[in-house]
């Protein structure tokens, strides 16, 4: 087991993607008006893709057009002090061939927000990198 200089446990690009496939819920950083924002978001991932379900029109849509984003979702136990952290950079591209448009409609990825929610972005996991937290104590 590979630790860093802050006694996390590194986690490979294998269990960053389990980890991942494991959980609904994350968050996309991306830039708007030359600033940082971050979004929640529900997710599913396909292959090394990251699949998001969002408006064609949203802020979301608009500003990852080609572009690079970041991604991160994590788990945490705050009584046990465990928990792991994956965050994910890659280019944003929004899905326009609808061959693959009705293909990731079969994905188990159902909006959580109002709305319609038919435009899909796909971010595509360049670089991938976690830490757990292993050794936790009872609060």
């Amino acid at each position: 087991m590979q630790l860093d200089s802050s006694g996390l446990q590194v986690l490979s690009r294998e269990e960053c993607l389990c980890l991942l496939a494991a959980t609904p819920i994350g968050r996309i950083v991306f830039t708007d008006r030359a600033l940082p924002a971050v979004q929640p978001v529900n997710f599913c991932l396909d292959g090394d893709g990251i699949v998001i379900r969002t408006s064609i029109g949203s802020k979301l849509a608009a500003a990852t057009r080609r572009t690079v984003v970041a991604f991160e979702a994590d788990e945490f136990d705050p009584e046990m002090r465990t928990g792991w952290s994956v965050t994910a950079v890659g280019h944003a591209r929004a899905v326009t061939d609808p061959a693959e448009i009705n293909r990731l409609a079969t994905l188990p990825l159902f909006p959580w927000a109002p709305g319609s929610r038919d435009h899909y972005i796909v971010v595509d996991a360049e670089q991938l990198s976690g830490r757990r937290i292993i050794e936790g104590r009872p609060v």
